[in-house]
C-alpha cells in the first residue's frame, strides 16, 4: 500500500447545528474528482436532530451512504425517500438542485453515515439534475475466507480478483464508492491498478503497513493506484474506498456552489436568489 497523501478529518457543524467530522479539499484538489467526505456519527440525537433544511447546489455530485439510521430526503423535484442503513442516494446537481435530509422520526438508535461530494466536469455542470437511490434494490456483500466483508456502493471494483458492481452507476468521473469491513487482523485485496484516483477513509479501527506505519480512524489516505492490500490491525477495520479519474480543472467553491469561473458562482447565486432553482417546503 503506497501512500501518496494522508489527510485527518477534522470537527465541524452544517445544516442546523449537525455535527460532523470532514475531510475537504476544494484548492489543491489532492482528492479528484472527490471534493468533500462528511461522516456524521453519534448516538446522541442533539449532534444531528436539525438535520439539513433545504438548501441549493449546483455543479457537484452528492452520494449519500447510511450505515446506521437514517434521513428523509425531498426535493423540489418531487422526489421523497426514507433512506436507511445500508440505502445510497445520489443527486447529479447539475444546473441546480433544492433538497433537504432530516432525520427519520423512527431513528431512535443514532445515526452513522456518509456524505460525499463529487465534482462535476465543466461541460456537465449546467445538465438538468438527475436522482437515484437504492431503496428499491437489494445488494449483495462479499465476505472473503480472509476476514473481509465487501459491499459495493457506486462504480465497478475488482475484488479478490472478482468484478463486482456497485449500487449505483454513472457518477462523475467514472466515480466509484465502496465500504469494506476487515474483522482483527483480516485481509483484502483489489485491483485498482486501471483508476487514476484511489483513496481510502478509516472510520473505525486501524490498518497495518509495510513499512510499520498504522493509519487509524479518521485519516483519509490517498493511494498509489495498483494491486492494493490491505491489512487490518488486531482492532480490525472499517473504511470507505474511493476511485475515479481526476478531472484536472480548476475549480471555484462557494458553500454549495461549486464552479468554474467566479462569474459562474455570481451567476448560480443570483438564479437561487430571484428562484431559478424552483423551490422546496417541509410538510409542517
Amino acid at each position: 500500500m503506497k501512500i501518496n497523501t494522508r489527510l485527518f478529518s477534522r470537527p465541524a457543524m452544517d445544516g442546523d447545528g449537525v455535527n460532523i467530522r470532514r475531510v475537504a479539499d476544494f484548492e489543491r484538489l489532492q482528492l479528484d474528482p472527490f471534493l468533500m467526505v462528511d461522516e456524521i456519527r453519534s448516538d446522541d440525537k442533539s449532534d444531528f436532530i436539525g438535520g439539513f433544511p433545504p438548501h441549493p447546489h449546483r455543479g457537484i455530485e452528492t452520494f449519500t451512504y447510511i450505515r446506521k439510521g437514517g434521513f428523509e430526503h425531498r426535493d423540489h423535484m418531487g422526489n421523497v425517500r426514507a433512506i436507511r442503513a445500508g440505502d445510497v442516494q445520489w443527486m447529479s446537481t447539475g444546473s441546480g438542485v433544492i433538497h433537504s435530509e432530516m432525520p427519520l422520526a423512527d431513528a431512535s438508535d443514532g445515526l452513522h453515515g456518509f456524505q460525499i461530494w463529487l465534482n462535476m466536469p465543466a461541460q456537465d455542470k449546467m445538465r438538468p439534475a438527475r436522482y437515484l437511490d437504492s431503496t428499491e434494490l437489494t445488494q449483495q456483500r462479499y465476505p472473503s475466507g480472509r476476514g473481509a466483508d465487501f459491499y459495493p456502493l457506486a462504480g465497478r471494483w475488482l475484488f479478490e480478483g472478482e468484478a463486482i458492481d456497485g449500487l449505483v452507476q454513472g457518477l462523475a468521473a467514472n466515480g466509484a464508492v465502496a465500504d469494506l469491513s476487515l474483522a482483527p487482523g483480516g485481509r483484502a485485496s483489489l485491483d485498482l491498478s486501471e483508476r487514476g484516483f484511489v483513496g481510502l477513509y478509516l472510520y473505525q479501527g486501524a490498518l497495518h503497513c509495510e513499512d510499520g506505519r498504522s493509519f487509524f480512524s479518521g485519516e483519509y489516505l490517498v493511494l498509489q493506484p495498483g494491486e492494493l492490500e490491505l491489512v487490518a490491525t488486531e482492532e480490525g477495520a472499517g473504511m470507505l474506498l474511493f476511485a475515479g479519474e481526476p478531472i484536472g480543472e480548476k475549480i471555484v467553491h462557494m458553500g454549495p456552489f461549486v464552479m468554474n469561473t467566479e462569474a459562474e458562482i455570481r451567476q448560480a447565486i443570483h438564479d437561487y436568489q430571484t428562484g431559478r432553482f424552483g423551490s422546496l417546503e417541509l410538510p409542517k
